[in-house]
Protein backbone atom coordinates (compact mmCIF):
# COMPACT_ATOMS: atom_id res chain seq x y z
CA UNK A 1 0.00 0.00 0.00
CA UNK A 2 1.03 3.65 -0.53
CA UNK A 3 1.43 6.52 1.37
CA UNK A 4 -0.39 9.63 0.29
CA UNK A 5 0.88 13.00 1.66
CA UNK A 6 0.15 16.29 0.67
CA UNK A 7 0.85 19.88 2.43
CA UNK A 8 -0.40 19.35 5.65
CA UNK A 9 -1.52 15.55 5.44
CA UNK A 10 -0.51 11.72 5.30
CA UNK A 11 -3.13 9.23 3.96
CA UNK A 12 -1.98 5.84 5.12
CA UNK A 13 -3.97 2.54 6.34
CA UNK A 14 -4.92 2.34 10.02
CA UNK A 15 -2.80 1.66 12.64
CA UNK A 16 -3.25 -0.10 16.04
CA UNK A 17 -2.61 3.72 17.59
CA UNK A 18 -5.27 5.22 15.29
CA UNK A 19 -8.30 3.15 16.47
CA UNK A 20 -8.85 5.27 20.02
CA UNK A 21 -9.34 8.44 17.67
CA UNK A 22 -11.27 5.95 15.43
CA UNK A 23 -13.94 4.79 17.72
CA UNK A 24 -14.10 8.37 19.24
CA UNK A 25 -15.14 10.22 16.02
CA UNK A 26 -17.55 7.13 14.20
CA UNK A 27 -19.01 7.37 17.71
CA UNK A 28 -20.52 10.97 17.57
CA UNK A 29 -23.92 10.83 16.14
CA UNK A 30 -23.61 13.97 13.73
CA UNK A 31 -20.66 11.85 12.15
CA UNK A 32 -22.62 8.69 12.13
CA UNK A 33 -25.75 10.00 10.94
CA UNK A 34 -25.35 9.60 7.20
CA UNK A 35 -23.01 6.86 7.76
CA UNK A 36 -23.42 3.06 7.61
CA UNK A 37 -22.12 2.26 10.98
CA UNK A 38 -24.14 2.86 13.86
CA UNK A 39 -23.36 4.17 17.74
CA UNK A 40 -21.67 3.63 19.77
CA UNK A 41 -18.65 2.50 17.92
CA UNK A 42 -17.04 0.64 20.30
CA UNK A 43 -12.88 -0.27 20.85
CA UNK A 44 -13.94 -3.99 19.83
CA UNK A 45 -15.55 -2.54 16.67
CA UNK A 46 -12.61 -0.98 15.89
CA UNK A 47 -9.95 -4.02 16.47
CA UNK A 48 -12.86 -5.87 13.71
CA UNK A 49 -12.69 -3.39 11.38
CA UNK A 50 -8.74 -2.89 11.60
CA UNK A 51 -8.43 -6.85 11.36
CA UNK A 52 -11.15 -6.64 8.03
CA UNK A 53 -8.95 -3.98 6.38
CA UNK A 54 -5.99 -6.16 6.47
CA UNK A 55 -4.34 -7.15 2.69
CA UNK A 56 -7.10 -4.74 1.27
CA UNK A 57 -5.25 -3.28 -1.79
CA UNK A 58 -6.22 0.86 -3.04
CA UNK A 59 -9.34 0.63 -5.21
CA UNK A 60 -9.14 -3.45 -5.23
CA UNK A 61 -12.05 -4.48 -6.73
CA UNK A 62 -15.10 -5.52 -4.91
CA UNK A 63 -13.24 -4.20 -1.17
CA UNK A 64 -13.59 -0.54 0.42
CA UNK A 65 -10.26 0.73 2.10
CA UNK A 66 -10.13 3.53 4.32
CA UNK A 67 -7.52 5.74 4.52
CA UNK A 68 -6.51 7.72 8.10
CA UNK A 69 -6.06 11.05 7.33
CA UNK A 70 -3.44 12.34 9.35
CA UNK A 71 -1.70 15.58 10.10
CA UNK A 72 1.51 15.71 9.46
CA UNK A 73 3.01 17.87 11.87
CA UNK A 74 0.99 16.47 15.17
CA UNK A 75 -0.10 13.30 14.12
CA UNK A 76 -3.79 13.57 15.33
CA UNK A 77 -6.27 11.47 12.63
CA UNK A 78 -8.46 13.99 11.39
CA UNK A 79 -11.15 11.14 9.39
CA UNK A 80 -10.78 8.49 6.88
CA UNK A 81 -10.74 8.58 3.28
CA UNK A 82 -12.75 5.44 1.57
CA UNK A 83 -11.93 3.61 -2.03
CA UNK A 84 -14.16 1.05 -3.46
CA UNK A 85 -12.72 -0.35 -7.24
CA UNK A 86 -15.87 -1.38 -8.71
CA UNK A 87 -15.97 -5.35 -10.04
CA UNK A 88 -19.08 -5.13 -12.56
CA UNK A 89 -16.97 -2.16 -14.39
CA UNK A 90 -13.48 -1.82 -15.28
CA UNK A 91 -11.59 1.19 -14.60
CA UNK A 92 -14.43 2.75 -12.02
CA UNK A 93 -14.22 3.75 -8.11
CA UNK A 94 -15.99 5.24 -5.63
CA UNK A 95 -14.74 7.28 -2.91
CA UNK A 96 -16.19 8.85 0.06
CA UNK A 97 -14.58 10.82 3.30
CA UNK A 98 -15.40 10.74 6.96
CA UNK A 99 -14.03 13.56 9.35
CA UNK A 100 -14.23 14.65 13.02
CA UNK A 101 -16.36 17.33 14.11
CA UNK A 102 -13.25 19.32 15.03
CA UNK A 103 -11.60 18.94 11.89
CA UNK A 104 -14.71 19.85 9.89
CA UNK A 105 -14.65 23.80 7.60
CA UNK A 106 -10.54 23.52 7.36
CA UNK A 107 -10.16 22.49 3.85
CA UNK A 108 -9.13 18.94 4.94
CA UNK A 109 -11.32 17.14 3.47
CA UNK A 110 -10.72 18.84 0.04
CA UNK A 111 -7.04 18.07 0.85
CA UNK A 112 -7.45 14.37 1.44
CA UNK A 113 -9.86 13.74 -1.47
CA UNK A 114 -7.63 15.28 -3.94
CA UNK A 115 -4.87 13.55 -3.11
CA UNK A 116 -6.81 10.29 -3.23
CA UNK A 117 -8.21 11.46 -7.08
CA UNK A 118 -4.55 12.07 -8.20
CA UNK A 119 -3.87 8.71 -7.19
CA UNK A 120 -6.35 6.94 -8.73
CA UNK A 121 -6.51 8.47 -12.09
CA UNK A 122 -2.73 9.13 -12.28
CA UNK A 123 -1.30 6.30 -11.05
CA UNK A 124 -4.31 3.63 -11.25
CA UNK A 125 -5.55 4.60 -14.95
CA UNK A 126 -9.02 5.19 -13.54
CA UNK A 127 -11.63 6.17 -16.17
CA UNK A 128 -14.83 7.24 -13.62
CA UNK A 129 -14.62 7.96 -9.81
CA UNK A 130 -17.94 8.31 -8.55
CA UNK A 131 -19.65 9.38 -5.47
CA UNK A 132 -23.23 8.86 -3.33
CA UNK A 133 -24.38 10.92 -0.66
CA UNK A 134 -27.90 11.74 1.19
CA UNK A 135 -29.46 14.66 -0.25
CA UNK A 136 -29.41 16.54 3.23
CA UNK A 137 -25.42 16.08 3.74
CA UNK A 138 -25.24 19.30 1.97
CA UNK A 139 -21.54 19.58 3.01
CA UNK A 140 -20.33 16.83 1.49
CA UNK A 141 -22.30 17.76 -1.89
CA UNK A 142 -20.38 21.21 -1.73
CA UNK A 143 -17.31 19.55 -1.17
CA UNK A 144 -18.04 17.15 -4.55
CA UNK A 145 -18.96 20.55 -6.53
CA UNK A 146 -15.59 22.08 -5.46
CA UNK A 147 -13.71 18.95 -6.62
CA UNK A 148 -15.39 19.56 -10.08
CA UNK A 149 -17.64 16.57 -9.57
CA UNK A 150 -21.35 16.61 -12.02
CA UNK A 151 -24.53 15.35 -10.18
CA UNK A 152 -25.68 12.74 -12.49
CA UNK A 153 -28.72 12.06 -10.61
CA UNK A 154 -31.27 12.24 -7.39
CA UNK A 155 -32.78 8.66 -6.44
CA UNK A 156 -36.02 10.11 -4.69
CA UNK A 157 -36.62 8.23 -1.55
CA UNK A 158 -35.12 5.39 -3.00
CA UNK A 159 -32.97 3.95 0.35
CA UNK A 160 -34.06 2.33 2.78
CA UNK A 161 -31.63 3.50 5.59
CA UNK A 162 -31.59 4.14 9.81
CA UNK A 163 -35.26 3.07 9.73
CA UNK A 164 -36.71 5.80 6.95
CA UNK A 165 -36.96 6.20 3.37
CA UNK A 166 -33.55 8.42 2.17
CA UNK A 167 -32.73 10.69 -1.39
CA UNK A 168 -29.32 9.57 -3.15
CA UNK A 169 -27.37 12.04 -4.72
CA UNK A 170 -24.89 10.68 -7.44
CA UNK A 171 -21.84 11.98 -8.63
CA UNK A 172 -19.23 11.74 -10.90
CA UNK A 173 -15.86 12.44 -12.56
CA UNK A 174 -14.48 11.34 -15.29
CA UNK A 175 -9.77 11.02 -15.88
CA UNK A 176 -10.25 14.23 -18.36
CA UNK A 177 -12.29 16.15 -16.44
CA UNK A 178 -10.08 15.72 -13.45
CA UNK A 179 -7.03 16.83 -15.69
CA UNK A 180 -8.63 19.84 -17.04
CA UNK A 181 -8.86 21.01 -13.65
CA UNK A 182 -5.18 20.65 -13.09
CA UNK A 183 -3.79 23.59 -14.47
CA UNK A 184 -6.71 25.58 -12.22
CA UNK A 185 -5.58 23.78 -8.92
CA UNK A 186 -3.62 25.84 -6.09
CA UNK A 187 -2.19 25.17 -3.16
CA UNK A 188 -4.06 27.71 -1.45
CA UNK A 189 -7.65 25.74 -2.32
CA UNK A 190 -6.80 22.45 -3.85
CA UNK A 191 -3.79 21.71 -2.41
CA UNK A 192 -1.63 19.34 -4.77
CA UNK A 193 -0.37 16.18 -4.39
CA UNK A 194 2.94 16.35 -2.75
CA UNK A 195 4.37 12.76 -2.87
CA UNK A 196 3.52 9.30 -2.98
CA UNK A 197 5.87 7.43 -0.29
CA UNK A 198 5.84 3.66 0.30
CA UNK A 199 4.07 1.85 2.85
CA UNK A 200 6.17 -0.88 5.02
CA UNK A 201 4.40 -3.56 4.88
CA UNK A 202 3.62 -5.25 8.12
Amino acid sequence: MTELVTARLALRPFEAGDLAAFAVYRSDPEVARYQGWDTPFSMADAARFLEEQRGVGFAQPGRWLQLAIVDRATGLVHGDGAVHGAADQPATAEVGVTLSRSSQGRGIATEALTAVLDELFAAHQMHRVVARVDDRNVAVQRLLDRLGFRREGRLVEADWFKGEWTTLCTYALLDREWAARGAQRTSGTRPALVGVKPQASK
